[in-house]
């Protein structure tokens, strides 16, 4: 029943409150990621204002009646939860999934990042335990005690599992929406901040640095790039300064995309969720030991500029702008380079130029004059309190919202009759169908008259036909092991082809590209 249900989440919650900083403690241990802190904030985010918000929700039986539609909206539960959960945010996305599963009468069952699996594990024993104590079913809350890539795959295709929940890595994520099953999965954030010229320098700045060093970054909305008016710029940098940024040299900015992205266009494991500090003494930056953040100017976005990509530690790109329309131009740039459909923010006191970035940037969660990684999960804004952000048709995900209950509801409908099938105007309606129209006669074409005519409608656009060579296995090269948009659009530019294979990452957005435009080629599919 919904008062047995609201029972069991309410003692899950008060359970996982209460030991909100012992397990934040074991996460940090455990992962090297992040801030005890900071984790136990978002550990009583999880346990206090997530269950806030669901409390009040009615997920069992008649949840609602449209009296002037005459429909009768029932929930059903859907199914068995498959919930993976990262080792950035482990306790606090284990918490939050449980809740929202059980809310939805939902059975779920865990697979913890293999880096953070005591943690994880402790928190699910946690509230599995509390769960018991308060009526719910033996299995109700279950998790994987050996993690492997190959458990997490059989998990997820497993016949009795009904839906997944994906927060991790692009590779993950895409095995979800692959494993034959309804998915909630989102992609990675690169969130940019803009600051426009009429901003509160000092509050924007303050949000950017609270957002960006939260947690030391890892979390997927937090703030990645600073885009900012050419007329306030000095401002601005004076103003993060004062506020314990550093700003990198040309040369300390080429140390620091050495050591902290891989080949592969990728954040350096090693050094996510680590403090800034630390990260300049790897990269061999004397920078003051009250530094919070470095920020590296850059003049570009994509894979010449290494540091325009998310980051997930306490670094961020600068760009500087000559106003609000060139801003927006490049804030599409740095989602479009592994950002779409996810976060960014705004600070500025013009409503006109707000209400245009709200139209027009590729982001389901723009949020104004606050930080990224606290506004888009719902911290400081109105938005549902969430720990997995949903990225929309940009990101290639099945949904634009903060996930909740209501995600993992089927609503049963009664459907009462509003109008009598048989009425008055019945037999002004036509009779017979219309006489078809003659059939044109056929016309028959030869391949030397077609392609004439594809000739001379490329011509007439001033395009030209790219003709790829024949490939075989002697003259393709290795496959990349990664490909965004960007990579995309500059073999096009370049009338070249990219060699993947099942290994090769590629983005949502460089997928639909590349295939739309035959860029690509699968090596284990070449003759």
């Amino acid at each position: 029943t919904q008062e047995q249900i609201d029972t069991i989440v309410d003692r899950m919650a008060t359970v996982a409150a209460g030991q909100a900083k012992p397990l934040a403690a074991l996460a940090v241990e455990e992962t090297g990621y992040g801030v005890v802190a900071d984790k136990v904030q978002k550990n009583l985010f999880a346990a206090k204002k997530v269950y806030d918000f669901i409390r009040p929700m009615k997920t069992v039986g008649v949840i609602r009646q449209l009296d002037d539609k005459r429909v009768v909206e029932i929930a059903e539960p859907f199914g068995v939860v498959a919930a993976v959960v990262p080792s950035t945010n482990p306790t606090s996305t284990a918490i939050y999934k449980i809740l929202i599963a059980i809310k939805a009468r939902c059975a779920i069952i865990l697979s913890p990042h293999p880096a953070a699996v005591k943690c994880i594990t402790r928190t699910a024993e946690l509230m599995e335990h509390a769960a018991r104590d308060a009526g719910a079913p033996e299995g109700a809350i279950s998790w994987m005690s050996t993690v492997t890539l190959e458990g997490t795959q059989a998990l997820m295709r497993h016949r009795d599992v009904a839906v997944i929940l994906a927060t991790g890595g692009m590779g993950l994520v895409r095995a979800a929406y692959s494993a034959g099953k309804p998915a909630y999965g989102v992609g990675p954030g690169n969130a940019p901040a803009y600051i426009e010229r009429s901003a509160n320098i000092s509050k924007a700045v303050q949000d950017i640095v609270t957002g960006k060093t939260f947690d030391n970054g890892v979390l997927c909305s937090s703030e990645n790039s600073v885009v900012v008016d050419e007329i306030i710029a000095e401002n601005v940098r004076k103003e993060f300064e004062s506020k314990g940024g550093y700003f990198t040299s040309a040369t300390e900015g080429k140390a620091l995309e050495n050591i902290l992205v891989t080949s592969q266009r990728l954040p350096n494991p090693k050094l996510v969720g680590r403090p800034a500090t630390e990260i300049a003494e790897k990269a061999g930056i004397s920078i003051p030991s009250n530094t919070r953040v470095l920020l590296a100017p850059l003049q570009g976005v994509g894979r010449d500029y290494p540091l325009s990509i998310e980051k997930l530690c306490p670094v961020l790109s600068f760009y500087v702008v000559n106003d609000w329309q060139v801003a927006c131009e490049r804030c599409k740039e740095i989602l479009g380079y592994g950002g779409m459909g996810h976060t960014m923010s705004i600070h500025s006191q013009n409503e006109t130029v707000i209400k245009q970035f709200g139209l027009k940037k590729p982001a389901f969660r723009i949020v104004v004059n606050t930080p990224t990684a606290h506004g888009s999960i719902g911290l400081t804004t109105g938005l549902d309190p969430s720990m997995t952000l949903g990225c929309g048709g940009y990101g290639g995900n099945i949904t634009s919202d903060n996930i909740s209950p209501r995600h993992l509801l089927n609503i049963k409908r009664l459907a009462y009759e509003t109008t009598s099938a048989i009425h008055s105007h019945a037999a002004e309606l036509p009779r017979g169908l219309p006489e078809a129209p003659p059939r044109p006669a056929a016309v028959k074409l030869n391949t030397r008259t077609i392609a004439d005519r594809v000739d001379a409608f490329l011509s007439s656009r001033k395009l030209e036909v790219t003709v790829r060579p024949k490939v075989s296995k002697t003259n393709f090269t290795q496959p990349v092991e990664f490909v965004c948009e960007e990579d995309v659009r500059r073999a096009l530019r370049e009338k070249r082809s990219i060699f993947i294979n099942e290994r090769t990452i590629v983005t949502p957005a460089a997928r639909d590209l590349g295939t739309e435009r035959q860029v690509f080629i699968d090596t284990n599919a070449v003759p």
